[in-house]
Order: C-alpha cells, then sequence, then structure tokens
C-alpha cells in the first residue's frame, strides 16, 4: 500500500502546523504507530520552519513566497521531502551542534535525530534547499492499511 501527497505552502509560520496536522492525520488513518507518527511531525516541523525562514530567493533579489512539501508512505518506509527556492547553505557532513540553550541552529540536528536517513541537498539546475529524510514505520495492532 502506498499513500503520497505534495503540498505547495506559503512561506508564513501559519503553513508549519497545516503541514503537520495532514502528515498526523494522514499517519493515523494509515495506522502507523503514534511513536514514529510524532518524531516524524518534529522533523517535518523542523524543516518546514527552516523554509518558512530561510526559503527565500535571495540570489535573484525577489522573494518566493512558497515552499513544497511531499510525502510518501510506501510499504514499510516514510519519506518527506522539503525544498525551498533560497539562496541555500554551505553543507558540512559533520554539522557544528548548537549550543542546548540557543533559539535557532538545532533543527537540522533535530530532524538527524528523529530519521533513519537524512539527506541535504539540492535540485540540480535549481537553487535552493531540499531536505528530505525517511524513517522505517511501525504499524498499530489495528491498522486498517498495514503494510504486509
Amino acid at each position: 500500500m502506498s499513500i503520497w501527497w505534495s503540498l505547495h505552502l506559503r512561506r508564513e509560520a501559519a503553513s508549519v502546523p497545516l503541514a503537520r496536522r495532514l502528515l498526523l492525520g494522514t499517519m493515523e488513518t494509515a495506522g502507523v504507530d503514534p511513536d514514529v507518527s510524532y518524531d516524524l511531525s518534529v522533523a517535518l516541523t523542523e524543516a518546514c520552519a527552516n523554509a518558512v525562514e530561510h526559503g527565500g530567493d535571495a540570489v535573484h533579489g525577489a522573494s518566493s513566497e512558497a515552499y513544497r512539501v511531499t510525502a510518501y508512505l510506501d510499504g514499510e518506509k516514510c519519506r518527506i521531502e522539503v525544498t525551498d527556492s533560497g539562496p541555500g547553505f554551505a553543507f558540512s557532513a559533520t554539522p557544528r551542534p548548537a549550543r542546548p540553550d540557543a533559539e535557532h541552529g538545532r533543527g537540522l540536528g533535530l530532524i538527524r535525530e528523529l530519521a533513519d536517513h537524512v539527506h541535504i541537498g539540492h535540485k540540480p539546475g535549481r537553487t535552493g534547499t531540499v531536505v528530505s529524510f525517511d524513517k522505517i514505520l511501525k504499524w498499530r495492532d489495528d491498522s486498517p492499511l498495514m503494510a504486509v
């Protein structure tokens, strides 16, 4: 069984809980274990917050007003991608951890802790950043759509 959806969202703070609620509702309906759903929803929240804050198109002197969220529940895995059109940033294989009391800079580290596999990069030929992450799904015993 596969489920996927994609959202084109405005770069506004109000879009973040919308994406999170849609993901949680999809996973609850499919019968995904609540702990796994929670981890993925927190990771999605962090990725969306980064797109809202940093995802504008500064390269061309204009501001991109949107970003995209795509979620795939396919068999035993969920993959989420958040794509923006911002200037991007320098990637590091070993990012510097943020201080525990810092108000900013903890999002990517949190995503790495909550997901099984994380990739941060660019779409070829485009500006912006793509944050994608996967997590192996666990299913509730009463799941109506449990993967076989």
